[in-house]
Parts: C-alpha cells; structure tokens; sequence
C-alpha cells in the first residue's frame, strides 16, 4: 500500500475560446500544432494558444478565471525571502530549545540496541531521521528558499495537517477506513518521525533547497547527501473529502485516504498551508528516463491511529540531486505523460 496518487482525480482539460466558432483556426504558439483542441488554453489577454504541456511550468488542468500566457503576465523570478535571521524565525515559528540534535538521535539509537537485544525478529530496514547541516547559516539560507516559494504561492507554513471549518473533521481520519487495510507505522519508526519534527520546531532543517526552475517551477534540490530510507518530510495542508475537491483545479493534492466508501475518502490539499512536500516534483513514469529520476517514495501510515503520508528516500541521493517521486499510484489517474 505504498503509493498513492498525489492528485486523487484531475479533471479533463476544457478547451477555452472567447469566439467559440474560431477553434479550427487555434494552434500552439510553442510546438505550431493545432492538434489536442482538448489540450489548447487562449491567453485571455492576446488570444494566443498554447498547449497546457508545452507551457513551462507545465499546467495539468485549466485554471479558473482568467489566465495570460507568459508574455503577458511577464513572469519573471520571484522575490526572495530576506535573510534576515528574526523574520525566517517568525515565519517558520521556531521554538528556541537546549536539547541536542545528536542526543536526541544517540537515544534513538540506544533503544533500538536494546529492543533487538531483547526481541528476536525479522530483520526489518528501519528508517532514518535526516541529517541537518552543521552550518547554521546554509540552515537559514534552505529555510529561506522554503519561505521564498510559499510567499511566492500564497501559501502559510505549516508542518501539521490541518484541519478546517467546513472541511474533514479529525475524527474523519480513520485508517481502518482503508479499502484493503493501511500499514501501520512500527513505534522506531513512529519515533523516527517524530524526532524529525523535534529537530525542525529548532530550526534544524532537512538538507534541501527549494530552487526556481523556469521549465519545472519550484522544484527541491538535496542539499547534501542522503542515505537511502531517510523521512524526507510528510505531505501536509489541510484535510478535506475527495468529493469536496472532485472538481478542484489545484495540482497538489495528495490522496490520504482511499476508503472502501469513496464518501469517506481523503486527500490533503497543500494550497493554502504547506510545507517543502509541496514544491517536489513528480516523474513522467511513462518513460524509462523520467522513471529513473525517482528517488523517494510516498508511503502512507498509520501513524497511532491516524493516516499520515510520509516522503521517505528510496536509494541514496547526491548533493545537488532534484528530488522527484511518482505521483501515481494503482490508479494511474494524475497525467504525467508531458512531464519534464
């Protein structure tokens, strides 16, 4: 029960004109082709067409309201976040602590020692906590690349899912709902995880940056190397039913419950309140290529009664390495086919 979608069901591309008798004359202002009408968005400034992937970021859904192609909206960099010690502190509400990072993973360390001393089991890979930089100023600077990309999309920091008025209620999170059953997250692991999020409430940070990519927009890069199994981070935002979102026009949500029900079905929508899971991208897994760029893998637990979504490495990574995993899952309903 590894992989799910990351986009429960995106919704079929709308062809959109303001002269509705004109769709024989519009082509592709990047690949010249009239072909995929299905797949032809007009800016709604200078009425040029353009392919939803052959735009750079690709789109995989028609937004809503208006949309103006890349000349007319004059996309260009996004501000940086300033780096300025006290504002990053704010942003991400880092809490000062005395604890020590490598304390804290030598106990972790001690107590797996002594249960396999004591227990005799099937050996079992366990997963590991990332690996901070030391350099607390290459610390601030991941963090503001993470603060430039939320502002830049509207979205608030959070490490958390959330849950809303009018959206999912808490008490709607049940892994026992899972179609099939959900695996359940080992207490080491549990652990693991929860020293990941210890370390990033101080403000030691996973070793990734956040860079923007003019084909791919924000995308994350491995600042460091990491070793295989390593929690990444876990996808958040705020909870929601799938029904809620069927139509939605956002790109990132994650599925976080399949039920056997589809009424009881979840999915985390990272639009508003998010974290770094948000910027990584996905692979074109209709290719042997864009298959080898993989190297994390999404997995979903039942973390003390509670579905949780974990981005976990799933081979070593080298230092400046981009960061992608397949966003699909069983279903292979997220249209991946023109990724980059």
């Amino acid at each position: 029960m590894a992989l799910r979608s990351k986009r429960s069901q995106a919704p079929k591309p709308i062809f959109r004109s303001k002269h509705a008798d004109d769709y024989s004359e519009v082509y592709c202002e990047e690949c010249g082709s009239g072909e995929s009408p299905g797949e032809l968005l007009l800016c709604d400034k200078c009425d040029k067409g353009f392919h939803l992937f052959c735009l750079r970021p690709i789109l995989v859904s028609v937004p809503k309201g208006s949309w103006f192609c890349p000349s007319c909206s004059k996309q260009k960099m996004p501000n940086s976040f300033p780096l300025v010690q006290t504002k990053i502190i704010d942003f991400f509400r880092i809490q000062r602590s005395t604890e020590s990072t490598q304390k804290l993973i030598s106990d972790i360390q001690k107590k797996r020692k002594r249960s396999s001393s004591l227990v005799m089991s099937k050996k079992r890979r366990k997963l590991l906590p990332f690996n901070p930089i030391e350099d607390p100023e290459r610390r601030l600077e991941q963090m503001r690349s993470l603060a430039t990309a939320l502002t830049a999309s509207g979205t608030e920091f959070s490490n958390e899912l959330t849950y809303r008025p009018s959206m999912a209620l808490r008490s709607a999170n049940q892994p026992a709902l899972e179609k099939g059953g959900m695996q359940v997250l080992t207490k080491e692991d549990a652990e693991t995880l929860y020293l990941c999020k210890r370390m990033m409430n101080r403000g030691e940070w996973p070793p990734l940056m956040v860079v923007f990519d003019p084909e791919e927009g924000f995308t994350v890069e491995a600042d460091r190397f990491i070793r295989d199994l390593t929690i990444i981070t876990e996808y958040v935002g705020d909870v929601d039913y799938l029904k809620n979102r069927e139509n939605d026009d956002g790109d990132s949500m994650m599925t976080l419950l399949h039920a056997a029900n589809p009424s009881q079905s979840l999915v985390i929508c990272p639009d508003k309140r998010g974290n770094v899971a948000r910027f990584i991208n996905g692979i074109n897994n209709h290719t042997q290529e864009g298959k080898k760029k993989q190297n994390l893998k999404c997995v979903r637990y039942d973390v003390n009664g509670e579905c949780r979504v974990l981005l976990i490495a799933n081979r070593d990574i080298s230092k400046g390495e981009r960061l992608y995993y397949d966003y699909n899952g069983y279903e292979h309903e997220y249209p991946t086919e023109h990724f980059v």
